[in-house]
Order: C-alpha cells, then sequence, then structure tokens
C-alpha cells in the first residue's frame, strides 16, 4: 500500500515538473529509512527507493546519483536479506534507467565485484541477475566511458576471489564481443592480471581466462599495427618463467607471435626474452609444447639481429631511442657485462618510457625499416650467464653458442668489444659432456680466432701472460695469403677469410694450457678437437702455431705426449690428407718450412720424429735417429710407441712407402730404418708383424749399396 501510495505521489510530482518535491521525497527515503539503523526502515526505503524510480520512469535518469547511493551502501549491510533487497531494488533502478546509468557506471560494477563474491547464494543469484542487464545495456550502447572504467578494472583484476575473478573475466569478454568498444588499447593494464587469473585453481575459470586471452590474440593478430607490443613485452618476459605450465605455455605462444608480427619492435627486450626463453629449450617430453614453441621464438628472434646493428652508430642511435641506453661508454665499461644485476629489472630500465617508443616505433610497413637499437650488452651478459650455469641442459647451452656464433658473424665489431670476458668460459666449455655443445663451441672459437674484426687495433689480447715472447715470430699470415692470391690453397670453412687475427695465437695457447691442466680432456678429446679445429680453420696454421708454442713448454712429458697426439692426428685423420700431401713431397718452401718447424716440436718425441721422417721421406735421417736410439732409456712406453709406429706402417697412409720397398736400390735407408725398428722390439707381434714384412722385400742382396 505504501509502495502505490509513494508511485502516486511521485507521479504527481513529475507531472507538476516538482523537482525539488521530488528530490525531498528521494532524500527522506535515503537518509530516514535506507540508511536507518533499524533493519526494517532499511528494507522499507530500499523498496520505496525501487518504486519511486519505477514512478519516475525516463525521467530517473535526472536523480541516479540520489538514487543509486543508498542503495549501494546497502550492498554491505551485515544482513543477507538486506543485501538481496538492495540487489533487487537496484535491479529496477538499472531496468529503468537503462542507458542512463552508464555514466555511473564504475560505482555499479565496484558494488557487483563485491557481491559476486558474497557468501549468500540468493544474494549471489540476485547480482547476477542485475550483472546481466548492466552487461545488455553496455552491450547495446555506443556510450560506454572506457577511458573512465580501465583503473577500476585493472585494479580489480587483481582479486585472488575465484568469484570475483569470474566475474571480472566475464566482463571483459562482454567488452570484447562490443565492436565499439576497443579494450585491445588498454590490452597493456589488464595483461599481467590476465596472465594471473590463468593460473587459478578452477578449471573453469582458466577456461574463461583462455577464451579471453585467445580472443585477445586473434584480434592481435588481425590489427597488428594498433598493438602496443613495446608496453607489453616485459609483460610476457615474466609469465614465460611462470612455474605454471598453462601460463608459461600460453605466455611463451604470445611471445612467438610478437616477435613475428612486430619484428624489430622486440629486438630491445632481447635480453629479457633470453632469460625466459633459453631454459625451455632443455625440456623433457612432459613439456613439449613449451619447448617447441620456445625454439620458434629463439629462432625467429635470432632472424631480428643483421648485419646493419653492427654498422649503426650507437650515439646517434641512443639519442633517436632513448629506451635502449647503448652509448659507446656504456659498451667499453666492463662492469656492465661482469655486474651480478637481475636482467628483468635492467630491461625495465632500459624501457621505461613505452609512450615514447610507441610513438617512435610505428608498425613496420613494406617500405620502412624501424631503427632500434641492438641491446647487445644485455644480450651478451645473459648468455655468459647461461655458460656459466653448469646446472642448465645441453639443449640450452647449445642454443646460447648458435647465439653467440650469430652475433660474431653479424655483428662482429661490436662482439669483439666482449671477447676478453668470453673467452675464458667458451675454453672452459671445451669440457663439456656433450660432444653437439663442443662442436658448437668450436665453431664459436674459430670465428673469433679467424674473423677479421678481431685484428682490429684494440681488440688484442689483454692478457699479458698470454702473449707469446716477443723475439718469436709466426708467418703464417704472409704465407696463407700468398697462397690463396696464387690459387694453390681454397679458403676453410670458416666464413671469415682463413687469416690469423689477434686471437688465434691466443686460443692456441690456451687450448694448449687447458690439456696439459686437463690430462683426461686431452686422453678422451683431444684428437677431437684438433680434429674439428682444423675442419673449421686453417690446418698448417694449427699445426704451425702449435708446434711453435710446445717448442717453448717446459712441462717436457706433456710436450711429450701433445707431440704424440698431433702426430697421430697428422697420420691418422682424413681431415689432414691436404696437410700430409703437402709435408710427403716438400715440393715448396712452404712446406719446408713447415717441417722444419714440426721437427724441432716432434723432437720431444723420439719415436713421432722418426714417423714425421717416415711421412717426409727423409729416410737417411730417419735411419740415424734409430741408430742413436740405443744411446737412450729404452722403457715400456718408449716400445709402446715403436709398436704404434709398425702398425701405423701397416695402414694406408703409408702405402705409398711399402710400395717403395720394391725399389731396393733406390731406397736403402728405408729398409735399414725398419731394421732398425725391427732391432729395437721385443719378440711380439708388432715384431712379427714388421719381420714379415720385411721378408716381402724382393731379393735381398739388392740392399747393399
Amino acid at each position: 500500500v505504501l509502495s502505490s501510495s509513494l508511485h502516486r505521489l511521485v507521479r504527481e510530482f513529475v507531472a507538476q515538473n516538482n523537482t525539488s518535491q521530488i528530490k525531498h521525497v528521494i532524500q527522506i527515503l535515503s537518509q530516514e529509512f535506507a540508511l536507518s539503523q533499524h533493519p526494517h526502515s532499511r528494507k522499507g526505503g530500499l523498496i520505496g527507493l525501487a518504486a519511486c524510480s519505477i514512478a519516475l520512469g525516463k525521467d530517473s535518469g535526472l536523480y541516479l546519483k540520489e538514487l543509486i547511493e543508498p542503495v549501494l551502501t546497502c550492498f554491505n549491510d551485515a544482513d543477507s536479506r538486506l543485501r538481496y533487497y538492495a540487489c533487487e531494488a537496484l535491479y529496477n533502478i538499472v531496468k529503468v534507467a537503462r542507458g542512463s546509468v552508464l555514466p555511473h557506471f564504475n560505482v555499479l560494477f565496484d558494488g557487483l565485484s563485491k557481491l559476486a563474491a558474497d557468501p549468500d547464494p540468493n544474494v549471489k543469484s540476485g547480482s547476477e541477475l542485475l550483472d546481466r542487464l548492466l552487461k545488455d545495456i553496455v552491450t547495446e550502447s555506443n556510450e560506454f566511458d572506457l577511458v573512465g572504467f580501465i583503473p577500476l578494472l585493472r585494479e580489480r583484476i587483481y582479486s585472488n576471489n575465484q568469484y570475483a575473478r569470474q566475474f571480472i573475466i566475464s566482463w571483459i569478454l562482454v567488452l570484447e564481443s562490443v565492436p565499439d568498444i576497443n579494450l585491445l588499447d588498454y590490452l597493456p593494464e589488464i595483461l599481467d592480471g590476465l596472465f594471473q587469473i590463468l593460473g587459478d585453481n578452477s578449471k573453469e575459470i582458466r577456461k574463461m581466462c583462455e577464451v579471453a586471452l585467445g580472443e585477445f590474440l586473434k584480434e592481435i593478430k588481425k590489427n597488428p599495427t594498433s598493438v602496443k607490443f613495446a608496453e607489453m613485452a616485459n609483460i610476457l618476459v615474466i609469465h614465460c618463467q611462470a612455474a605454471d605450465d598453462l601460463i608459461q605455455l600460453t605466455a611463451m605462444c604470445w611471445m612467438r607471435e610478437f616477435i613475428q608480427l612486430a619484428g624489430r619492435v622486440m629486438l630491445p627486450y632481447s635480453s629479457g626474452i633470453l632469460t625466459a626463453v633459453l631454459p625451455c629449450l632443455s625440456y623433457d617430453d612432459r613439456k613439449k609444447n613449451i619447448k617447441e614453441v620456445a625454439n620458434v621464438c629463439n629462432q625467429s628472434l635470432m632472424k631480428l639481429v643483421i648485419p646493419e646493428d653492427d654498422e649503426m652508430d650507437e650515439a646517434k642511435q641512443s639519442t633517436t631511442l632513448p629506451t635502449e641506453p647503448a652509448s659507446e661508454e656504456s659498451l667499453s665499461k666492463p662492469e656492465a657485462a661482469s655486474s651480478g644485476e637481475s636482467l628483468l629489472p635492467h630491461c625495465g630500465r632500459s624501457e621505461l618510457d613505452i609512450t615514447a617508443l610507441n610513438q617512435l616505433l610505428s608498425f613496420p610497413c613494406s617500405s620502412e625499416r624501424i631503427q632500434v637499437t641492438l641491446n647487445l650488452d644485455g644480450i651478451v651478459q645473459v648468455l655468459d650467464c647461461h655458460l656459466h650455469d653448469t646446472s642448465i641442459g645441453m639443449m640450452t647451452r647449445i642454443a646460447v653458442l648458435k647465439w653467440l656464433y650469430h652475433l660474431y658473424i653479424k655483428t662482429p665489431r661490436k662482439m669483439f668489444r666482449h671477447t676478453d670476458s668470453l673467452f675464458p668460459i667458451l675454453l672452459r666449455t671445451l669440457s663439456d659432456e656433450s660432444d653437439e655443445v663442443i662442436l658448437k663451441d668450436l665453431e664459436v672459437l674459430a670465428e673469433i680466432a679467424s674473423s677479421p674484426a678481431g685484428q682490429t687495433e684494440g681488440h688484442g689480447p689483454s692478457d699479458s701472460s698470454d702473449v707469446r715472447p716477443g723475439p718469436v715470430e709466426l708467418h703464417i699470415p704472409a704465407r696463407a695469403s700468398q697462397l690463396s692470391s696464387s690459387g694453390t690453397k681454397s679458403l676453410e670453412c670458416s666464413p671469415s677469410t682463413p687469416t690469423m687475427n689477434s686471437y688465434f695465437y691466443k686460443f692456441m695457447i690456451n687450448l694448449l694450457k687447458r690439456f696439459s691442466s686437463e690430462r683426461k680432456l686431452l686422453e678422451t678429446r683431444g684428437a677431437f678437437i684438433i680434429r674439428q679445429l682444423c675442419l673449421l680453420l686453417n690446418a698448417e696454421n694449427i699445426f704451425h702455431s702449435m708446434a711453435d708454442i710446445l717448442l717453448r713448454e717446459e712441462d717436457l712429458k706433456f710436450a711429450s705426449t701433445m707431440v704424440h697426439t698431433l702426430n697421430t692426428i697428422l697420420l691418422t685423420s682424413s681431415e689432414l690428407f691436404q696437410l700430409r700431401n703437402q709435408l710427403k713431397d716438400l715440393k715448396t718452401q712452404e712446406s719446408r718450412n713447415l717441417f722444419c718447424c714440426l721437427y724441432r716440436s716432434w723432437c720431444h718425441n723420439p719415436v713421432t720424429t722418426v714417423s714425421l721422417c717416415f711421412l717426409t721421406q727423409n729416410y737417411k735421417h730417419a735411419y740415424d735417429l734409430i741408430q742413436k736410439f740405443g744411446d737412450l732409456e729404452v722403457t715400456v712406453d718408449f716400445l709402446t710407441e715403436v709398436d704404434k709406429l709398425v702398425q701405423l706402417i701397416e695402414c694406408p697412409i703409408f702405402t705409398y712407402l711399402r710400395l717403395q720397398l720394391l725399389d731396393v736400390k733406390n731406397n736403402p735407408y728405408l729398409i735399414k730404418a725398419l731394421y732398425g725398428l725391427l732391432m729395437l722390439l721385443p719378440q711380439s707381434s708388432a715384431f712379427q708383424l714388421l719381420s714379415h714384412r720385411l721378408q716381402c722385400v724382393p731379393n735381398p742382396e739388392l740392399m747393399q749399396t
């Protein structure tokens, strides 16, 4: 009855256009009833306000603030029944006002977001009805204030309550579906919150969030020109490292699309991206999907680095893009590469002015090239950290080495600023358990040792202890260039010209030092490492420089062992076929110089010296040396080496030597040398082998000179 009377009274005031009386009625209903201390009065006030709104009809929009505020206050009432009546009252107010409530949307949304988590099922049911009504109004209107709503959405999206999260996601899905509302512009504001909701314990909420993120990604692919990639890059970097598999996979898929769509816009964030992506490359089959997407991200990012990045003037670029501090001064500071600062905060500092970045970096089109600076310091720091981390998997280590090789190919001038700091860890990586890792490591070291950029003044070896003594000169570079120009020697497998730069000799010295300190490495991987280097670099340079270094080796036992290893490689490896042919004939001055260099170091080991004489067909000298063996202490190791030499003589490499046994008249010292070896051997299988071979020499009488 009261409601009916109130309805008639308000209708009369409306007919009379008596605004003051209408406001007076609403004020009484609010202050004396809805906000009263007595529950029954509050209930009556809520019913009265709803009746008043219905009576006002389309004019209710003029009094919405006065009508809505007391009702929203009752949303916080301790009595669940009053909260339900408040929902019902607000439903009637909104239903009458329709689009007129949109200016008050934020306060309505705020109230509803709290009721969505209400413990009372009736209140929750009532709030859902009101929520659907409000969604219908927003969907059919073109006056929704998205700019004003985003701050509230950004705040509420971090709620940990499941029902509140479900409420938030449902609204995001609705706003995404409205053509006139471009929520994509404000995605950077809510993306982090969405990824956090994706980790909710409720499968339903996770699924809803997946759908919302999927819709956003579809929109990004359709309209990449309007996407603020730079503002979201670091958000993705953080979630690509999430412990939750779904969050990590989703973030990684987004990262893949961002790199492919935005291209070089993503380069300033490379260090953060690599921090997130590289560890994923070593995941096992349980995380196969994440690993595959991470691999695509890694490959796509690598392709963004171009030779022009090596030519850009850092000072100019730093003024063009203030978000990328890459001045000459910062690049030259060693602290930048060795500091223990967190990588992600470092990325954040370099990308503070996101708005400026987006203004300067418009989306690439076919006729433009975006000018961005490659933050090489940050990338190298990340790669260096991963190489030092012994816990990372094999595939990650391989990826790190591929990155270093790629950077030395694309940006050699800038990379050589970091070579002194990278060199020690690259040498230590040669002790890795994996052959694949060692191969990639050797490729990087070979590129460092052969790149013309390494010859630049000021980029030479900085460790004075590793620099060879002054009087010793290695003349290989001139000889190599002469051979190349004359066409007698083709280029090796290295992408760079096979010439010796400032780091080549440093590499050889440190490699031999590593073999000396790690004898197990020499035994298990020494031959493998040297053979691969002979493929990647100039084999003659390697043998010449190592022989030169070993000539001054103070540890004579190591020198003997190393010479024996090098000799075995020289005589047996297919990679050294060309060098063996060069030494076999000694027709050129270069080959004779090489023989002399090798001979001096090979003298650390008597048996290898004889084998070198056999290879170079210096049979008389071999015979003279064997004659001297009688003055040496004959040990088990010595006899073992003679045994191995006999085995080598029976190998295909010495076919020419065995054929020369047919020409007894012209090769008497060859036969004498072989008999000398035979006399050194005890009665053993090697003795029998060589004895049978010498029995095959035709007409022994011809051996007399």
